[in-house]
């Protein structure tokens, strides 16, 4: 383990530090690719590459043929590193990375009693001071038993995440669906999956709080207006450019229609003629990724090192998948707000992980804003934590 200075680092909570208003996005001038155009692949991903796909752009099913296309993971090259946008500089910050999933800290504020852990079937928490390098007590059990286990493809999703609600009231939980797109009728392993559940704080009153999600990786609370903010995985095998992951607000009590529906009242054609009663009740998200991206964590930018406009926006990790002919995703993206909404665009910001021949050296996974403001983005390829900053060091 190499490390420059000592932080602790909830590189995978979702947790955005600080305070601040709310800003506008894009600068008025950038041009955004849209139509057949925005969709795209690593080979056309730069830093500063902007992008808004709509439903309308959408393919027909099965458009193209549903390929197996992993990554074919290498170790870094010597000349290789993580490229951003001019003004930016990036380093290694440390080395040697293990795997820790779903992190938050309450209550909130500066001085937090609980580190809450997401385990893959429960949720416990350890005593936690300021300073703390390592836990304080025994672990208590908060959430006894949630959907546990999985696959690494085709569904079985095993990450949990967390996030309080800005008046600590509330505990959310995200759990993927079993399976990538099995019918969730009188089907026990779909129970309490392709869900955010929610409950107090001690684990009690658990219920489901949005549903139809297939698996929303990444949660986060905008910090001024309190809304829940979910990075979400969809379903894999209609062909190259569907369904797309996606990044939205969500609604309590909302269905965004896994599995029988995808962006908005479309069918899956795996399903079609089911639960038409549900068909005009499925929300459509706020932005529309790349189909295939594999869109992990995000968390809202709130320090003071970026420029200005960059404050208040979205920043998520694409981990890359499988199920495109060329390979999408290994990248971290930007998602500007204006407001606190989405006007449905996105931004290459963190790219160059995927060598010029196809090979896959990183893996974005996780992102948090360190106390300086820094972007800290960990890389489960490399095994590395990564630092983004405004100008050189």
């Amino acid at each position: 383990m190499s490390q420059r200075s000592v932080f602790l680092v909830p590189a995978l909570c979702g947790i955005a530090l600080g305070a601040g208003l709310l800003y506008a996005a894009l600068p008025t001038g950038v041009k955004v690719e849209t139509g057949q155009a925005a969709f795209t692949d690593y080979r056309r991903q730069q830093p500063g590459t902007v992008r808004k796909i709509t439903v309308a752009d959408l393919p027909q099913p099965y458009a193209t043929q549903a390929v197996d296309n992993g990554a074919h993971l290498v170790a870094r090259p010597a000349d290789a590193w993580p490229k951003a946008l001019p003004g930016f500089s990036v380093t290694e910050y440390a080395t040697g990375l293990a795997q820790p999933f779903g992190l938050a800290f309450y209550p909130l504020g500066p001085n937090p009693a609980y580190l809450y852990v997401a385990n893959t079937n429960s949720v416990v928490r350890f005593p936690y001071h300021n300073g703390d390098l390592q836990a304080a007590g025994k672990p208590e059990t908060v959430v006894a038993k949630i959907p546990g286990g999985g696959r690494l493809r085709g569904g079985g999703h095993w990450t949990r995440d967390l996030a309080f609600s800005s008046d600590g009231a509330r505990l959310f939980i995200s759990v993927g669906s079993h399976s990538n797109v099995d019918d969730t009728d009188n089907n026990p392993a779909e129970f309490h999956r392709a869900d955010i559940l929610v409950a107090k704080p001690d684990g009690s009153g658990l219920e489901v709080y949005a549903w139809g999600i297939r698996n929303a990786v990444g949660i986060a609370i905008h910090p001024q207006t309190g809304q829940l903010w979910a990075s979400v995985n969809e379903r894999d095998n209609l062909g190259d450019n569907l369904v797309p992951d996606y990044i939205t607000h969500i609604e309590a009590g909302g269905f965004y229609g896994w599995p029988w529906f995808y962006m908005g009242g479309h069918w899956d054609p795996r399903h079609q003629g089911k639960h038409p009663e549900l068909q005009s009740k499925v929300l459509t998200p706020d932005v529309l990724l790349q189909p295939h991206n594999a869109s992990l964590e995000m968390t809202f930018y709130e320090g003071t090192e970026f420029p200005a406009e960059y404050r208040g926006d979205i920043f998520a990790a694409e981990h890359g998948s499988w199920n495109k002919a060329t390979r999408t995703g290994y990248e971290v993206i930007r998602v500007p707000l204006e407001k606190g909404r989405a006007t449905g665009e996105y931004e290459d910001f963190l790219t160059g992980f995927v060598t010029p021949s196809g090979d896959v050296w990183g893996r974005p996974v996780g992102v948090t804003v360190a106390q300086d403001g820094s972007l800290i983005v960990t890389d489960d390829g490399s095994n590395t934590v990564w630092r983004v900053r405004w100008g050189t060091l």
